[in-house]
């Protein structure tokens, strides 16, 4: 099958670079603000559509495991019927199951429509990333857009749990679902203006027996981490399970090693400054992922705090996350991604290490200051992770390594909150801060796996200039 090329779009005005750029922010803003606002009414939920923790974990993970399964799939189909179309497509779609979620009457249906949210969520994020380095062709200006870039996503993650203790003190946790429909109708609207139509040069085929195989690879690791602590890990299914698991990833690997066109382009691996930031991706939204999920339940049943109290509880760790993230964009664009790396690591692992040994009454001062130094750590990792999966190469596989690192981001977050959940699973309020310890240690132990990470970084990455054969090589 010969693939369609398309020619080059003559390139933009600055002016509206920065407002491809900022609609594409807009949408990014509300993937990660989805993937954190329902922790804050986790226990809301529960009690709405009666289901215990796994249950709620499951409604956090259906999301995440969709999205990070459909995400480089997603950017397969905007090569081939063009991006702004794709974009918009996602976008309804994502619409449409928020509503859904906001109607649901039960867990189950609940479930179902967050999976269908993710979806149109993985229509968003790649492809819009694919839209802004299609737009900017600068490598400079790229580097900039990305910190940009990194500092919105990092905004809307540490921003969701404020939002969404907010508006389940006005009204209810069905307004965590209602507050996407403004938002959607205005980047709708924005991008049919704005936002030109763009296809890569060369079409890529869609692998569907690897994005099968991914779903099947994501679901069994997750679903075996929610489900382990109440089967038993020594039970038949449990080591079915496991076994399943391996089995299914070890197809995997063979199968895409072999397709000329993979769904996911394992020799991209064997970039060291890649597979770091793979790594990173995961460590980071782990680490973000397990504290916001313990914060929720350890200060909504351990201490009483109602919703909006432990949304503002997260408030440092916002702050620390908005200030920092464009602070780290301008470091990597100036000295590379070894400092602001290792920023991060320290930052995430000394929040961490002042929660190892929780109680229930725990100084509310020092909550704060923890919160406060993850977030930093957050805001300061988010960006050379980014811009070290994407920097260097040509624009045509640009949008495939922000793919893969996008769907690192959401494994991630998806086991983090699935080994936060199995900690605290059956645990009584009382035993809950107790219970939350091994997943504070495991934050900070993330931390310090990004201090190894930055050690291998380079100082400075080299920039290729638009006119260089690298900048021009295709996929």
């Amino acid at each position: 099958m010969t693939a369609t090329t398309h020619p080059v779009p003559s390139p933009l005005s600055a002016r509206r670079r920065w407002t491809v750029l900022a609609v594409c922010c807009l949408s990014m803003f509300l993937v990660g603000l989805d993937t954190t606002i329902v922790n804050v009414g986790l226990p809301a939920i529960g009690h709405g559509v009666r289901v215990g923790t796994r249950g709620l974990e499951w409604i956090v993970d259906a999301y995440t495991l969709v999205l990070a399964s459909c995400l480089i799939s997603a950017g397969a189909l905007a090569d081939r019927f063009g991006r702004r179309r794709v974009f918009q497509c996602g976008l309804a779609l994502f619409g449409t199951a928020s509503l859904l979620c906001a109607l649901a009457p039960s867990a189950g249906l609940l479930i179902t429509a967050r999976a269908v949210q993710g979806i149109g969520a993985s229509m968003l994020s790649p492809v819009a990333l694919a839209i802004v380095v299609n737009a900017m062709t600068d490598p400079k200006e790229r580097a900039q857009a990305i910190g940009i870039w990194a500092s919105v996503f990092g905004l809307s993650m540490a921003a969701g749990p404020v939002t969404g203790g907010a508006l389940l003190h006005w009204l209810d946790w069905r307004a965590l679902f209602w507050v996407n429909t403004p938002v959607i109708a205005a980047t709708l609207l924005l991008s049919a203006v704005f936002v030109p139509e763009s296809r890569a040069p060369r079409n890529r085929r869609l692998d569907l027996p690897g994005q099968v195989l991914l779903t099947v690879v994501l679901t069994a690791v997750v679903g075996m981490l929610i489900e382990g602590p109440r089967i038993g890990w020594t039970s038949p299914v449990a080591l079915a399970g496991c076994a399943g698991a391996a089995a299914a990833t070890a197809v995997f690997v063979r199968v895409e090693s072999r397709r000329a066109e993979p769904l996911m382009d394992l020799r991209l691996f064997k970039r060291p400054a890649f597979s770091g930031a793979v790594v990173g991706a995961v460590a980071v939204f782990v680490a973000l992922n397990m504290t916001l999920l313990l914060n929720t339940l350890y200060l909504q049943h351990t201490r009483q705090w109602t919703p909006l109290a432990a949304g503002l509880a997260a408030l440092p760790l916002a702050v620390g996350a908005t200030v920092c993230a464009p602070l780290s964009g301008r470091m990597v664009g100036s000295t590379g991604p070894r400092l602001p790396l290792l920023l991060g690591g320290a930052f995430i692992a000394a929040g961490a290490l002042c929660l190892v040994g929780l109680t229930p009454h725990t100084s509310v001062l020092l909550l704060l200051a923890a919160y406060l130094l993850i977030g930093i750590g957050f805001g300061f990792a988010n960006a050379p992770i980014t811009n070290t999966a994407v920097n260097g190469l040509p624009p045509a596989r640009a949008g495939v390594a922000g793919a893969i690192t996008s769907t690192a981001r959401q494994l991630g977050a998806a086991l983090g909150i699935a080994l936060a959940g199995g900690l605290v699973t059956a645990v009584t309020p009382a035993g809950l801060a107790h219970a939350s310890r091994p997943g504070w240690a495991l934050v900070a132990a993330c931390g310090g796996l990004l201090l190894l990470l930055a050690r291998t970084a380079r100082p400075k990455e080299s920039l290729p200039s638009p006119a260089s054969p690298q900048a021009r090589q295709p996929a």
